[in-house]
């Protein structure tokens, strides 16, 4: 597909939506700390991999070569993406906030722009170089709740360091999903295949769980967060990230992820009842000048300029 500056504006629209929709999941995720984790994941995945599938029934012949050739990069994928980006968050949010989670699931962009910048050479532009900088003062104030002091003396709990962990595993995945061996599978198709070989992974854990007899999904409660974590957290975000990933690249793409703190921390706050201070304020600001700063499509003005 050529990329022409409405494929450019149109990727921009998805990245701005897709941390709202991404922030919904830690929502739902502290609500259903009474399902097994690796259970709700892998309904999650498997439910919304299968949507996918029938949705691109007349790309089914592309995908299924790809499976062949490329499945060993797809278990990839689904292991960085859905396992420890799904299960290992459920189990995270049994433990820490959706406050913390939000906030440590900032970082993605910083590890993106330094993966790309030691695996692919890519050089970095001033604004973009200047902008991560002003959005990770914003996080770092966030996180240090405005104390200085506060950032030197940073203690996780256990869930922290599951969420820390699946942060660094979703710049990977950021990273792997804008490989060349995917260009000529679409959007749709190809987060279908990873959402089935994530489920795939996750089945006997999920399995584990249910026999073990941990709490399963068995009211209308749990049901409706469990739609809620598909079509929103799952079909609507992650649909309009990776369109952006393959027009943009990994590192515009996660920059955009320091919008989390915005629409995660007002979640919280909505329906949660968690806090909202002075200091998230003020680090938010930061984070969203930050990314107009680094991300902002500048040759779309330039394209724009009346003629002389």
């Amino acid at each position: 597909m050529p990329i022409d500056n409405r494929s450019i504006t149109l990727a921009y629209a998805a990245l701005l939506i897709s941390p709202l929709f991404f922030s919904t999941n830690v929502v739902f995720g502290r609500a259903a700390t009474d399902i097994a984790p690796f259970l709700l994941a892998f309904i999650r995945w498997g439910v919304s991999g299968l949507i996918l599938l029938l949705l691109c029934k007349n790309r089914w012949p592309l995908m299924w070569a790809l499976v062949k050739t490329q499945w060993p990069t797809l278990l990839l994928l689904g292991f960085l993406g859905m396992f420890i980006c799904g299960g290992i968050v459920y189990l995270a949010l049994k433990e820490t906030t959706a406050t913390n989670g939000t906030l440590i699931y900032t970082m993605p962009p910083v590890v993106i722009i330094l993966i790309e910048r030691l695996w692919r050479k890519r050089p970095l532009k001033w604004r973009e170089t200047i902008g991560v900088t002003l959005a990770a003062i914003g996080v770092g104030i966030i996180v240090a709740k405005g104390s200085f002091s506060t950032l030197l003396n940073l203690d996780f709990n256990s869930g922290d360091l599951l969420f820390l962990a699946a942060a660094l595993s979703w710049a990977v995945y950021s990273v792997v999903l804008k490989s060349r061996i995917f260009a000529e599978l679409g959007t749709l198709p190809l987060f279908a295949l990873v959402a089935l070989f994530g489920a795939v992974i996750l089945f006997p854990f999920a399995l584990w769980e249910i026999i073990k007899g941990e709490d399963m999904p068995n009211t209308l409660h749990h049901w409706s967060i469990i739609s809620g974590i598909v079509v929103l957290s799952s079909l609507i975000a992650f649909s309009t990230f990776q369109h952006g990933v393959r027009i943009l690249g990994p590192s515009v793409a996660g920059i955009f992820m320091y919008l989390l703190p915005a629409f995660g921390l007002t979640f919280a706050w909505f329906f949660l009842g968690e806090i909202i201070q002075s200091f998230h304020i003020v680090g938010t600001l930061a984070i969203l000048s930050g990314v107009i700063l680094a991300t902002f499509p500048v040759q779309l003005l330039r394209n724009n300029r009346p003629a002389k």
